[in-house]
């Protein structure tokens, strides 16, 4: 990077909650937000938005008979996005990029739509646009009516972050001031969880926590699928605005030598931390909220690149997802939101099924970690 980056406001909507007051409290309690849900065919682990913020969402799709017919991907994403531009004092209809990506798109719209063509043989009117990945960023630029670059994509698991990267290239190329990047999912459906489901990492767990992510000592996958969006308003200049500045960034692939997994020592996850720490004294890095998905070979991966990069310094490690579930190509963003809630706060969030670490006495630097299928990894270190 030639120059840090300024985080000038950042927002979302999960199972956590709808403010970042919110979200904090949830994460100063031990209790996970994952509950039984009843699907068509099964009943699983889900980590869902609560009902009562879900009526927010319902409030953005009846404002406007447009919205109507989109998906609560597409939703989550524009009200984490009007929030987001509140707080970071952006005007709607000024010249900020937007790269807002998606693991799954619009895939209950989608389901929808292919059960209505079963049924009939006809095909919506809407199908086609309303479940498109372009569809997150563009409806998010008409609802904030920007002039700058639209993106949206998908890159699994790690897309979150990918759109992080893909602002702050934006913003140091000199091409755009301002980019409002993130990620956003709704992948609680039929379809999607029994795709976990036959990937055997869906978990099976009875009693306790249902996801185990962190859990070094667990015999079977506890993967648990969350939904949600989080977005950072990301600017060129360092200013009495910024929450926290981006220092570092780094990304890696691995020669892949199966459809879902890394190799056992993260090789991605190695060179990506590497890259987003060449400037710094790896001794400078406080914490880092690993991607840890709650499966075996996942969580044990991310550890034993950690334990690489960083030999005897180890720092301080923790994860979400054991409360609010995998939210997929929203995760890496969800991710970011803890670690910059950690350093405003000063506070550092621990697994409560983890074992006891040592903690820094103050939170400068922290790592942020994510990782999709075929090892797209991604790394950014954010700082105070």
């Amino acid at each position: 990077m030639l120059k840090p980056i300024s985080i000038s406001g950042f927002a979302s909507i999960s199972p956590l909650g709808k403010t970042s007051e919110e979200v904090w409290n949830s994460y100063l309690d031990t209790d996970h937000r994952i509950t039984k849900r009843n699907f068509n065919h099964f009943s699983e682990w889900a980590a869902s938005i609560s009902s009562e913020n879900l009526q927010l969402i319902e409030e953005i799709r009846n404002s406007d008979n447009k919205y109507k017919n989109l998906d609560e991907s597409v939703l989550y994403a524009i009200y984490a996005s009007r929030k987001a531009l509140e707080k970071a004092g952006w005007k709607s209809g000024s010249g900020f990029g937007i790269n807002i990506g998606s693991s799954r798109g619009a895939t209950a719209l989608f389901e929808k739509y292919h059960q209505e063509f079963l049924a009939t043989g006809v095909s919506s009117t809407l199908s086609s646009p309303t479940t498109t990945l372009g569809n997150i960023s563009s409806w998010i630029a008409h609802d904030l009516q920007s002039n700058g670059p639209e993106i949206s994509h998908s890159i699994t698991c790690s897309t979150a972050l990918h759109s992080l990267l893909n602002g702050v290239a934006w913003i140091q190329a000199g091409l755009c001031n301002q980019f409002l990047v993130g990620g956003s999912e709704a992948p609680l459906t039929d379809f999607t969880i029994a795709q976990m489901k036959a990937l055997k990492v869906y978990s099976k767990e009875t009693e306790g926590y249902p996801c185990k992510a962190f859990d070094l000592d667990k015999t079977k996958n506890t993967m648990v699928l969350g939904e949600g969006a989080a977005v950072v308003c990301l600017e060129r200049e360092i200013s009495s605005t910024t929450i926290a500045k981006i220092e570092g960034i780094g990304y890696a692939t691995e020669v892949l030598k199966h459809n879902t997994s890394v190799t056992a020592d993260a090789e991605c996850f190695q060179k990506s931390m590497k890259m987003a720490c060449k400037n710094i004294d790896l001794n400078e890095i406080d914490a880092i909220v690993m991607h840890a998905p709650g499966t075996k070979k996942g969580d044990s991966s991310e550890i034993n690149a950690i334990a690489k990069v960083f030999g005897d310094h180890r720092p301080f490690l923790t994860t979400n997802k054991w409360k609010l579930g995998h939210t997929f190509g929203a995760s890496g963003l969800l991710n970011l939101e803890l670690a910059l809630l950690m350093l405003v706060q000063q506070k550092l969030i621990h697994v409560p099924f983890a074992n006891a670490q040592k903690e820094p006495q103050k939170i400068k630097k922290i790592l942020v970690n994510a990782v999709g299928f075929g090892g797209n990894a991604v790394t950014v270190l954010i700082s105070k």
